[in-house]
């Protein structure tokens, strides 16, 4: 591995960071697209599928879901079989064949573009944040959490410029071209992995299927599952039973739940832990479901914020540069990236000095924080939603509600989300580091289901309930965040010397 740095930090943090760039590119850009494509009329010069608000959030919410769900078999097949620089790799393909489907302008296509997606992202996400990790092995915590921080910016940076370029081809020129060209930008990351492979660490291609045997049986529950999960999409392409997107996302929810349920109790009664690595998983478990929580809230940014741009809010500004005098509504979708990447920097100093002056919260503390910053944005989106309720048919607000919203989820996102990625892989037992980055990403998958279940009661047919229910999720992320604060104490006894 290259002994030069990265702004202080491992030569390897720079290939992972442009790779994940180049991948959340992809995924942000289609994601800006998606809600509103399929909410787009069937008819007119660039047609969309002409779903219910409804429908359209349901599956949403469940694409955002299995995206991150499919992280566990994702982290497994690293773990077992191929090593995580491997399923990086194989994960981008597939990513970019996904998009390619998207742009066809098929329906079937289109659906099956996006399990294809999920599978790609499932391989890719958990392995290339635990490579992170590996790069940090033998470091000071608080240049991990840094280093972490860097990371999540490549990120952010992505994301900044997905909506812009993306989201502007695909709602002024063609849905399909957009599509299209999230896909070319994901082969674009890849080729710059390739490059620079020599950069990561040498461990980022093992496995722990060693033996002959231990590998044929871990390739045979591959293929078994694959196949099973073959079987369950082709049936449901041929009509095998009714698909109904708010019913399916709520039975997904459920499973969800048992899944983890299923991976935590395998692991504290099978994994042969040790007592005090059977208190960081514990901890993991806490983690889980804040990540859960958090997320549900976080993730209306792509379903219902993205229609509430689209719907109440004043877009006339460069509106000379568009025929219909609006910017795009996906712009909004910037936001929240583009204040990750101001941003960044400052919070990771500010682990870093807070950390020499032993004054650094610990992560329970910065989870805290991150519940009760997401849930006051709602406090602010909810008052947008008021004045548009009580200013009749045809009121729209001024874009500063969302700008205010996007700021105060991104500085909850700051103190949760890059310091739970560097707290699993701390947490976690080395032979289960990738699996429980899929845990993680779980949680996350839980939120985001959620998010779309909540999202169908929050457009445009539904505004006059709207005012309450953000602050009823508001009053939610506050208790929870509260009562984390609370348990900063026991859990940090539960993390032991982790910090």
């Amino acid at each position: 591995m290259s002994s030069s740095s990265f702004f202080g930090h491992p030569r390897g943090l720079a290939t992972l960071f442009f790779t994940e760039m180049w991948e959340r590119f992809t995924f942000y850009g289609m994601r800006s697209l998606l809600v509103l494509f399929m909410t787009a009329s069937v008819v007119g010069g660039n047609p969309g599928l002409g779903l219910t608000e409804g429908e359209a959030n349901a599956i949403y919410g469940l694409y955002l879901s299995c995206v991150y769900l499919f992280s566990l078999p994702g982290g497994w097949v690293a773990d077992r079989l191929t090593g995580q620089r491997t399923a990086v790799i194989a994960g981008g393909v597939i990513i970019a064949l996904g998009n390619f489907m998207l742009a066809v302008g098929d329906r079937t296509l289109f659906f099956l573009g996006l399990v294809v997606i999920v599978l790609g992202v499932g391989l890719l996400k958990p392995n290339i944040s635990a490579m992170v990790g590996k790069l940090y092995d033998g470091l000071p915590s608080g240049q991990r959490d840094a280093g972490f921080s860097i990371f999540y910016m490549g990120i952010n940076v992505g994301a900044v410029m997905a909506p812009l370029l993306v989201g502007t081809i695909g709602e002024k020129i063609s849905w399909q071209v957009g599509f299209a060209g999230a896909g070319v930008l994901m082969l674009l990351g890849l080729i710059q992995f390739h490059v620079m492979r020599n950069t990561l660490p040498p461990t980022a291609d093992d496995s722990s299927a060693k033996t002959p045997e231990e590998r044929r049986k871990a390739w045979t529950a591959l293929f078994t599952g694959l196949g099973l999960f073959g079987a369950l999409i082709a049936s449901a392409v041929f009509g095998a039973f009714d698909l109904e997107p708010v019913a399916i996302a709520e039975k997904v929810g459920v499973a969800i739940v048992i899944i983890a349920a299923f991976f935590f109790g395998y692991v504290f009664l099978f994994g042969k832990l040790s007592s005090d690595e059977a208190k960081r998983v514990s901890v993991i478990l806490v983690l889980f479901f804040g990540a859960a929580t958090f997320f549900m809230g976080f993730e209306l940014a792509g379903s219902t914020f993205n229609l509430f741009a689209r719907d109440f809010t004043d877009r006339s500004a460069f509106g000379s540069f568009f025929s219909d005098g609006q910017h795009p509504a996906s712009w909004y979708q910037s936001l929240n990236p583009l204040f990750v990447v101001a941003f960044s920097p400052v919070f990771a100093a500010l682990w870093v000095q807070l950390g020499r002056r032993n004054l650094e919260p610990s992560i329970p503390a910065k989870f805290a924080l991150g519940l009760i910053q997401m849930g006051l944005g709602f406090v602010v989106i909810a008052y947008a939603a008021h004045i548009v309720v009580t200013g009749g048919d045809g009121t729209k607000v001024l874009p500063v509600w969302l700008l205010l919203t996007y700021l105060l989820h991104t500085f909850g996102e700051l103190c949760l989300s890059p310091i739970g990625l560097s707290a699993v892989t701390k947490l976690a037992p080395p032979r289960f580091v990738s699996q429980m980055m899929g845990t993680w990403f779980a949680g996350t998958a839980l939120g985001n289901l959620l998010s779309g279940l909540i999202a169908g009661h929050l457009g445009a047919d539904d505004i006059a309930s709207a005012p309450h229910r953000y602050l009823l999720i508001f009053a939610l992320a506050l208790v929870l965040g509260l009562l984390m604060a609370i348990m900063v104490k026991p859990i940090k006894r539960l993390m032991g010397g982790v910090r």
